[in-house]
């Protein structure tokens, strides 16, 4: 048996030290330092490290950057896994890409959120995409992630990437300019942190729509969509952007890093263009290079939900709003300031 010893921090972070007296791997050291985050009151999702590259806490949030044994560099935010070195391509490419490409021609996105730059990175793989706009709010993770996360060194310095750090939502406001693409790379809204305002039916009506052209396209991660967390967020997100666009499309995947099935939303008030020979076409006359994930039958797949979550969509009556908002399990630096 090997010996067990705790230490916890006062912003939900955990480290565990294992000893095994008898590995079974004998390539594995015998003892190692272990990241633990709470999914709920009575479960837990833990990960063996191999050092903490970052760990702070900025205006807004809690931030870490992990060198973990299994995923290799995750990001982890107000204590929520929100990247993967190793499978974060599948987050990615379900986010950008079905608008993308469900758009006939687009040529502006702008990003509320995705410091860590992997969602403008798959955007100018797009060969039609004339400007992105990354807009992230904290300052300080889109800098440690310039300088951690390399793979996204080449989107970072594209003449393309307008970066801004400002409030997504203030910053669409003074915009005068309409895009073709508006994305939701957002952390999950969590009590007392900076992006639930952003998941409300006011914002996406009266600011968020009027900033899309004619056949502008939507799409938001919209949480856990899971057969047991589903209701978390995922069904109010969906049922809220109902309320304000004609044409609505919810669709998950996998994502192996959270420990779940994983949900988004697209919305416009244009049919969408889903047929997947069609998609595949796309695919190969639109992108730059391969996608690892996304093919036109995965995406028609995606949008299929099993039964449990087809019906809570159906039936979902809440609506997101400033004083009745949905939080997943956690809290943001706000709260903890209370």
């Amino acid at each position: 048996m090997g010996e067990v010893v705790e230490i916890f921090y006062e912003n939900g972070f955990s480290n565990k030290v294992i000893c095994n007296d008898t590995p079974t791997n004998p390539n594995h050291q015998d003892c190692c330092t272990w990241y633990e985050e709470i999914i709920d009151d009575d479960l837990k999702w833990s990960f063996a490290l191999n050092r903490v590259l970052h760990k702070g806490t900025s205006q807004y949030q809690d931030i870490a950057l992990l060198d973990t044994k299994h995923f290799g560099k995750v990001l982890v935010i107000d204590g929520k896994m929100q990247s993967a070195e190793v499978d974060e391509f599948i987050y990615h490419e379900c986010l950008i890409h079905p608008p993308l490409l469900c758009h006939p021609n687009p040529k502006t996105v702008f990003i509320m959120g995705g410091g860590e730059g992997s969602a403008a990175r798959e955007a100018l793989k797009h060969k039609t995409i004339e400007k992105v706009v990354m807009c992230d709010i904290d300052q300080e993770v889109v800098d440690f992630c310039r300088r951690y996360l390399t793979v996204n060194q080449e989107a970072f310095g594209d003449k393309k990437l307008n970066l801004v750090v400002n409030d997504a939502k203030a910053e669409l406001e003074k915009r005068s300019e309409k895009f073709d693409i508006i994305v939701g790379d957002l952390a999950d809204p969590v009590e007392g942190g900076p992006c639930y305002q952003l998941y409300t039916k006011s914002f996406y009506q009266r600011i968020l729509k009027p900033k899309l052209t004619e056949n502008g396209i939507f799409v938001t991660q919209a949480g856990p969509a899971g057969i047991f967390t589903h209701k978390e967020v995922f069904s109010s997100i969906y049922n809220t952007i109902k309320q304000v666009f004609k044409y609505v499309l919810a669709y998950t995947a996998h994502v192996p890093s959270f420990a779940d099935t994983w949900g988004w939303v697209m919305a416009s008030d244009q049919p969408f263009s889903i047929d997947a020979d069609e998609l595949d076409i796309r695919i190969r006359d639109r992108i730059n290079g391969e996608l690892l994930y996304l093919n036109g039958a995965s995406f028609l797949s995606s949008a299929t939900m099993n039964k449990t979550v087809s019906l809570s969509l159906l039936n979902e009556t809440h609506v997101y709003t400033e004083e009745d908002a949905r939080f997943i399990h956690g809290h943001g630096v706000a709260y903890n300031r209370l």
